[in-house]
């Protein structure tokens, strides 16, 4: 019995999501054989910059939008699979059926509006390969979106998409380099997941609490869907799941911008123009980034960024890297809003490296 149909959620992705830009053949050609190439480029300068000791890097992958709605519908059923066994053993059979489509029309209709403007991740979430072995993760490159992103903002193609890799190359550094990360964010979001509760009334209190967070969002509030639903015990997980991907997407802020001005001449250029695009968008887009919590993505990276940048301006590299010791030297989110607070509780004040 299926909570939600996958098949119906690629297919409404697919057919909703809008067409990537104009280009040539040759064009994207040529943008496909960059990427690969300027992602392998991307890791000597992670490394060497991060001093994590990472897995040799393989080719990045590169798709299209439709592409990426199929690859993040492989990762949702994936991380979804503890939830979903345990859905389809409590709920009725004629709910689940019902629910099982409209789920899946949301959850293609997310991804569709999601997929013209993610440049890149790294994919933590794959199934097992046809050996049976876990992948460790996959970095994933959008090709039409940063192809359009660069055109928009007006920039250097070669610097922007240096740029770009840059940042997830340092995903697959730290989840690569650091042997429990992986696993650590797994578990919490199963934890999260299966914090749930199930009972009918109980998920009808909860479908009134997102329609007070859409009202809320049409007001301009803060709220998004996923802080709208949750019960009080996924509230402690979830806070732990923000600080240390909070950490890692500053991380990965940070290192960019660091490394940039070495190896890519208009970084400075970029960054501007790229944050105010961040910034921008129509009140519907703006809505919407809202309800799904993208807002929050952003503040994770600039409060990411202040953390990661304090410590290493401070303490250094060597004692910022103290950070992926263990999950017990993760910074919580107060910690996170004041770096000093961490570096007295695991450095003992810190020293420079």
């Amino acid at each position: 019995m299926q909570v939600i149909d996958w098949d119906l959620a690629v297919a409404t992705g697919v057919r909703l999501v809008r067409p990537g830009p104009q280009v040539s053949r040759e064009e994207a050609r040529q943008a496909v054989a960059e990427l690969r190439r300027l992602s392998r480029d991307a890791e000597e300068h992670v490394r060497d910059f991060t001093r994590i000791d990472s897995a040799p890097p393989e080719p990045a992958t590169i798709v299209d939008r439709p592409g990426w709605i199929r690859a993040n519908v492989d990762g949702f059923r994936t991380v979804l699979e503890p939830l979903t066994q345990r859905m389809s053993t409590t709920m009725p059979a004629i709910i689940s059926t019902v629910g099982s489509r409209i789920t899946g029309i949301e959850v293609g209709a997310v991804l569709a509006f999601l997929a013209s403007r993610v440049l890149g991740q790294y994919e933590l979430f794959l199934p097992p390969d046809p050996s049976g072995a876990t992948p460790v993760g996959r970095l994933t490159l959008v090709a039409p979106n940063i192809v359009h992103a660069e055109r928009e903002l007006g920039v250097n193609p070669r610097d922007f998409r240096l740029w770009v890799c840059l940042h997830e190359e340092t995903h697959r550094v730290q989840f690569t380099g650091v042997p429990w990360l992986r696993e650590y964010v797994r578990s919490q979001v199963t934890e999260f997941l299966l914090a749930s509760e199930m009972s009918l009334t109980t998920l009808l209190e909860r479908l009134r609490a997102a329609s007070d967070a859409v009202a809320g969002a049409f007001r301009g509030g803060d709220v998004n869907l996923l802080e709208a639903i949750q019960t009080p015990e996924q509230k402690a997980v979830l806070d732990r799941v923000t600080a240390v991907m909070t950490l890692v997407e500053g991380h990965g802020d940070y290192v960019m911008d660091a490394v940039g001005p070495s190896v890519i001449p208009s970084v400075a250029e970029i960054r501007a123009k790229f944050q105010r695009r961040r910034e921008g968008g129509s009140w519907m887009d703006q809505l919407i980034r809202r309800l799904l919590g993208i807002e929050l993505k952003m503040k994770q990276y600039a409060e990411g960024s202040r953390f990661v940048r304090t410590v290493v301006e401070e303490a250094g590299m060597d004692a910022f890297n103290r950070v992926w010791t263990s999950p017990e030297t993760l910074p919580n989110r107060e910690e996170i809003a004041n770096p000093r607070a961490w570096m007295e509780r695991v450095l003992g004040g810190g020293s420079a490296s």
